[in-house]
């Protein structure tokens, strides 16, 4: 198999590093001048990443899509609202893909969005089936359907082993976003 065949990377799990290892990637590919594209679903608040990634124009570009994540953080919109936002999020995310502008991809938290209902696993299988031949996708998200794990290339899962929440320590700026 060549080297030059795009790969579908899938984090996945409980765990936290999900979107950080598909970051690492991206700073990795940057280092070899490939132009990347991330596009976050459902994260649409300020975070150490999206700030990070200016530094690293022109090579990336960043788009975040989203009304928040379904149903925490003091989620209470419509479910209809999340089903819209999710759907232009997956349009540009779509559309710059098969552009055929971009070496890497990343679709951060499409398979949670997958999960809590609110984008069709059918969308995420054409994503992965349209990826240009040498691009790279990269896809994260909680609650991989099987579906999804049978097409990626490499999938990894992130387990929970031990926590700082779980002694109360909250969000940390710089290390969880």
């Amino acid at each position: 198999m060549s080297e030059q065949k795009g790969l579908v990377i899938l984090y996945t799990g409980e765990g936290k590093g999900k979107t950080t290892a598909a970051l690492g990637i991206v700073l990795r590919a940057v280092g070899y001048g490939k132009k990347c594209l991330i596009v976050q679903f459902g994260k649409i608040w300020f975070t150490g990443e999206k700030e990070g990634v200016k530094k690293l124009a022109p090579f990336v570009e960043f788009i975040q899509g989203g009304k928040g994540f379904v149903k925490i953080l003091g989620d209470k919109l419509p479910l209809k609202e999340h089903k819209k936002a999710a759907r232009e999020t997956f349009e540009k995310l779509y559309k710059r893909m098969v552009s055929g502008k971009w070496d890497v991809v990343v679709a951060d938290e499409i398979v949670g969005a997958v999960s809590s209902g609110i984008l069709p696993e059918s969308l995420v299988v054409k994503l992965i089936t349209d990826k240009p031949e040498g691009l790279d996708l990269i896809l994260t998200g909680h609650h991989a359907p099987k579906s999804l794990i049978d097409l990626a290339d490499l999938v990894t899962e992130m387990v929970p082993v031990k926590h700082p929440f779980d002694k109360g320590i909250l969000a940390k700026k710089g290390i969880d976003f």
